[in-house]
């Protein structure tokens, strides 16, 4: 005999289940000058391009760059002077993206179809409260990323790892609503300049890396938003990264040297030639 199960209780056993995500995938960010960003990502930092997709006159739509086999920065050309926001979308890894989709929607979310991406790749997108596109994605047999496997993973890397990518928040109590109790993501720490100030909310992903809430109220400046709006790559020495850098370039000017932050780690921040912010930093407190 089968039992026919109330949309009610359908929701509560998705509630119920954990999401089927493995950490990001990649942060996608929007660049002026397709030459300068590969100055600063590829020579700076080290990463080489997996591949490339182009439209249909041959106009470079999207490059991507691997961090590790299953971690990229993917770089968008065309971005305009009048665009303050240079991050495009944050990508999360999922091995069972039909499974997924059908939690999400149990959920109370909308998530867009489930589709064959241009990169061979199957994906799907949802928004967060702050407007801010998240796209699952399920990496396919013979798709660009599984082409590179066991590729591209030479000691230029400044880092092996893409530990956390930051957002711009508006209203914790709505991004809590959808990041933890939508997404099942788990606050770790929080935390601001001062102990007085709340700035930032780590929420960890079910695969293990995190998202950083960065908290504003008002409407944030331009200067803000390519600093909140970053990648966090992770670097087992600070210093031995910093000396790497000085090596390829990077002026010994104040502002780049390592520092301790606020949640006792040692990091250092670098900007792209757009103002889009790289963090690097030890995964561990300070000694």
């Amino acid at each position: 005999m089968r039992l026919l199960l109330s949309g009610a209780l359908l929701a509560v056993l998705a509630g119920a289940q954990d999401l089927p995500i493995s950490g990001i995938a990649h942060g996608a960010f929007l660049v002026s000058d397709m030459d300068k960003a590969r100055q600063f990502y590829t020579r700076l930092l080290g990463y080489e391009g997996a591949f490339a997709l182009k439209d249909e006159q041959g106009n470079l739509r999207y490059t991507f760059l691997k961090i590790n086999e299953d971690q990229y920065i993917e770089l968008f050309p065309g971005l305009k002077p009048e665009q303050d926001r240079r991050m495009s979308h944050l990508a999360l890894a999922t091995p069972e993206i039909e499974k997924l989709h059908e939690l999400l929607a149990g959920r109370g979310l909308a998530p867009g179809e489930v589709r064959q991406g241009r990169d061979g790749n199957r994906n799907f997108s949802v928004k967060d409260p702050d407007g801010m596109r998240l796209e699952f994605v399920e990496y396919q047999p013979g798709s660009g990323v599984r082409q590179t496997h066991g590729k591209l993973l030479g000691q230029t890397r400044i880092s092996e790892r893409l530990r956390h990518v930051g957002i711009t928040v508006a209203n914790l109590d709505a991004a809590l609503a959808f990041y933890r109790d939508k997404l099942g993501f788990r606050e770790t720490w929080r935390g601001g300049p001062s102990d007085n100030e709340l700035r930032w909310v780590n929420m960890q992903i079910p695969g293990g890396d995190y998202v950083e809430f960065m908290l504003h109220t008002g409407a944030p400046t331009r200067g803000q938003l390519g600093s909140m709006l970053h990648m966090c790559l992770e670097v087992p020495d600070i210093q031995a990264a910093y000396r790497k850098l000085l090596a390829r370039g990077l002026p010994a000017e104040d502002r780049f040297k390592p520092r301790v932050g606020r949640n006792q780690r040692w990091l250092l921040n670098l900007f792209d030639p757009d103002g889009s912010r790289t963090e690097l930093m030890e995964p561990g407190p300070a000694k």
